[in-house]
C-alpha cells in the first residue's frame, strides 16, 4: 500500500511511497529507471527527486521495497497478537505475513532476487536476508545476545530464502505447497534448538579443557 506523501516530503518519505509502486512496475519493466519514473509519475513525484531518492539504482529500490515488507509484517502481527502464540507459530506467521505482502508482485520478487544474486550485489543481498531474519526473531521475542543470536538468524535466513524459492513457483491453492515446505523447515529449526539445548545442559558442568590448560600454564598460587 502506498504511503500518502506530505506536501514537502523527505527523501525517506519519497522512498517509502514509491517502493510498492516501483515493485508493481518492476514485474513488467524490471527494476530500472523506467519502473522508478512510472512510479514517480503516478505518485506525483518529480522524476529527478525520485532518482535522487534511489542513488544506488535497482538495489536501493529493492531495499526500499523490502523495508516496506518489513513494515507490513509488523503491522499484520503486532506484539499483542504474537504474545498469544508459541514460538513455532510466531515464526510461521511472520514468514507467511511476508509472503502475503509480496504475493501480488511475485514476478517483481523473482527479478529482485536475480539482481541480488549478481556478484556485485551478493553482500547487499545477504544483509537484506539477515535483516529480515533479525526482524522476525525480534518480533518473536528473541533476546539472545550470545552466539545463539547469530545461529538463529543465520538458520532462519536460510529457511526464509529457501521458502521464497518454493513460493515463486508455487501454483497450489493458497500456497499449500509453500506452507508445507515452510512447516517442515521450521520443524527442523525447532528440533535443532531442542538438541542444542540438551547438549548445552549436558555440558554445562563439564570441566573446561582450556581452563585446565591455562591452570597448568599459570598455576594458582
Amino acid at each position: 500500500m502506498m504511503s500518502a506523501l506530505p506536501e514537502d516530503p523527505t527523501l525517506d518519505e519519497v522512498r517509502e511511497a514509491l517502493a510498492p509502486l516501483i515493485a508493481a512496475n518492476a514485474a513488467f519493466d524490471g527494476w530500472n529507471d523506467a519502473a522508478r519514473d512510472a512510479a514517480a509519475e503516478s505518485a506525483g513525484v518529480d522524476r529527478d527527486v525520485a532518482a535522487v531518492a534511489f542513488p544506488g539504482g535497482p538495489v536501493d529500490m529493492i531495499d526500499a521495497w523490502f523495508t516496506q515488507v518489513d513494515t507490513a509484517m509488523a503491522a499484520a502481527l503486532p506484539p499483542e497478537r504474537l504474545a498469544t502464540m508459541k514460538i513455532r507459530e510466531k515464526i510461521t506467521a511472520l514468514v507467511e505475513a511476508r509472503l502475503a505482502e509480496v504475493a501480488p508482485n511475485r514476478e517483481a520478487l523473482r527479478r529482485a532476487l536475480a539482481i541480488l544474486a549478481m556478484p556485485q550485489n551478493v553482500v547487499r543481498g545477504a544483509k537484506l536476508g539477515w535483516r529480515a531474519a533479525d526482524l522476525m526473531w525480534r518480533a518473536a521475542g528473541d533476546t539472545a545476545t550470545d552466539y545463539n543470536h547469530y545461529t538463529k538468524r543465520t538458520i532462519l535466513a536460510g529457511v526464509y530464502t529457501a521458502t521464497i524459492t518454493v513460493f515463486l513457483d508455487d501454483e497450489s491453492g493458497n500456497w499449500v505447497d509453500t506452507r508445507a515446505f515452510l512447516a517442515r523447515r521450521i520443524e527442523g529449526i525447532m528440533q535443532f534448538e531442542k538438541a542444542k539445548a540438551g547438549f548445552l545442559s549436558r555440558t554445562e558442568h563439564r570441566p573446561s579443557l582450556s581452563r585446565f590448560i591455562g591452570r597448568l600454564r599459570y598455576p594458582v598460587v
